[in-house]
């Protein structure tokens, strides 16, 4: 691995953040400082843990911080249902976000097992 950038859970956790911006966007306005923050930041930080973990001298760390992205994603997930539940994503495919989610859950955990067997 060259850098964080070469890593296939980076490259479609980036794609994830732009579908959360693009998806609360449309959010009601009252959930500026709410939800749509809530889900932005947990979304932004799934890659920033990524790169941060692929940039320290240990796998120790770096598993650290693959699993903070993986508690990160988790909240997501857990706001985007919540999202579902309250109708702020009426109209809208939440399956294909949902979908790429557990993609993403899956490569990290896959990443994380190869660092540990390493």
């Amino acid at each position: 691995m060259k850098t964080h950038k070469d890593l296939e859970v980076w490259k479609n956790s980036m794609t994830l953040v732009q579908e959360v911006y693009k998806f609360t966007t449309d959010y009601p306005q009252n959930e500026i400082y709410g939800l749509t923050n809530q889900m932005r930041r947990a979304a932004v930080s799934i890659p920033s843990n990524i790169a941060e973990g692929a940039a320290r001298t240990s796998s120790k760390e770096f598993t650290r911080f693959l699993s903070v992205s993986q508690g990160s994603l988790a909240e997501l997930e857990t706001q985007t249902i919540l999202s579902e539940r309250l109708g702020f994503l009426a109209g809208t495919d939440s399956t294909k976000m949902l979908g790429d989610m557990n993609l993403i859950r899956a490569q990290l955990t896959g990443l994380i097992r190869y660092i540990k067997r390493k």
